[in-house]
């Protein structure tokens, strides 16, 4: 987007004209010299994802109106499967044939493109069978079969593994505290972005490549050292394993036994299929409002932070529904209910969240009931 048209950006974005000229002719401060911006969007600028994404926009329409209806040959039906998605500046383009793509769908990309003052990136741009696969976003996305599979790209595998390893290098005298403190985070929020894609394989690869970084890590620390003794140093056993990369944290267990701060595994993080997102499902409309707070407690089931932040809010109201006042059980079940609707400027803090029955969910959205937290207790 570096020479992205700014004459077409003035005529056609929904902003006011004079910001919008600010933002595009701001510039970027290099050390004390300013550089000014003659095209493109601002470098680094927060507006300048957003300025992307509206640019965009359009192109989906665009290629249905070309490709959207099907066409005919011998009295047959022949739907062309133009489908497009897009991340960012980073889009797929999906069709019926090489030929039609290559031929019929890029040249009307690049049309679009044109008209803003853009062009496809030659490096970034192929078009491949999806049975050979394809790299989208760290993910590399290949039939086999007849069946799409989803999975981490060797690519991102390896810069993940780059990045622990080095930082288990870069670190020779961190204690193994610290040290776990740094790569647990990189690990897990790794972990996450992946989890729902068949990452089982990944998962343990590196789980495995990070145990011999860090077993590397300890030899070079005690050269003079045994395994054994290495392993008795810096292994132990947590639950059912055993070889696991910890260290005792001076607290200790009621049973007498010391609390570890273990490494993260990459194969503890649980593989979830994704639920995809209602077609014009909208965040900032009252109708669907019930629709996201489901899906909002689906997600807190997810992950430990979500887990806590539930308990708390059933503790908080006496593990009662806020509606009909029944207990809130497992086998009940629950939904969060935001006091103030997001649409209204409701936020997702605590203090405007709460548990109530499906069925009294339903019943708040379908009559427009009201609920509230409970009042504190105060001391005179």
């Amino acid at each position: 987007f570096d020479n992205i048209s700014h004459e077409w950006l003035m005529e056609n974005i929904p902003i006011d004209r004079v910001i919008l000229s600010r933002w595009l002719k701001a510039g970027y401060m290099e050390g004390r010299q300013l550089f000014p911006t003659e095209a493109g969007t601002p470098q680094g600028g927060i507006i300048s994802p957003v300025l992307a994404n509206l640019a965009l926009d359009g192109l989906e329409a665009r290629l249905k109106s070309h490709f959207g209806r099907p066409r005919y040959a011998r009295n047959l039906e022949i739907k062309l499967k133009v489908n497009y998605v897009r991340y960012a500046d980073d889009f797929i383009i999906t069709g019926r044939s090489k030929e039609l793509l290559e031929n019929e769908v890029m040249p009307v990309v690049e049309r679009f493109m044109l008209e803003r003052g853009l062009t496809l990136s030659p490096t970034k741009t192929r078009v491949t069978r999806i049975d050979q696969g394809f790299d989208f976003l760290g993910h590399n996305l290949r039939k086999f079969s007849g069946k799409l599979l989803i999975r981490p790209s060797g690519i991102n595998v390896s810069r993940l593994l780059e990045k622990a390893r080095a930082t288990v290098r870069e670190n020779p005298a961190l204690t193994q505290e610290k040290l776990i403190k740094k790569l647990n985070p990189i690990i897990q929020g790794w972990a996450d972005f992946h989890r729902h894609n068949v990452a089982k394989a990944a998962f343990a690869r590196v789980d495995h490549e990070i145990w011999l970084a860090l077993w590397r890590w300890c030899r070079r620390r005690h050269p003079q050292k045994g395994k054994r003794w290495i392993k008795n140093r810096y292994f132990h056993q947590v639950g059912n394993r055993n070889w696991v990369f910890a260290t005792p944290t001076g607290e200790y267990y009621p049973d007498g036994k010391p609390v570890l701060k273990s490494l993260r595994k990459a194969t503890d993080t649980r593989i979830t299929r994704h639920t995809m997102l209602r077609l014009g499902a909208n965040p900032f409309a009252p109708e669907w409002e019930a629709y996201f707070e489901e899906r909002m407690s689906r997600k807190m089931l997810l992950s430990l932070s979500g887990k806590k932040r539930i308990v708390t809010l059933w503790q908080s109201q006496q593990r009662r529904c806020r509606l009909c006042q029944e207990l809130i059980t497992p086998e009940t079940g629950w939904h969060v209910h935001h006091i103030i609707r997001r649409v209204d400027g409701g936020t997702d803090d605590n203090s405007n969240l709460c548990l109530v029955h499906p069925v009294c969910h339903r019943q708040i959205h379908a009559l427009n009931l009201k609920v509230a937290k409970p009042a504190r207790a105060s001391g005179l």
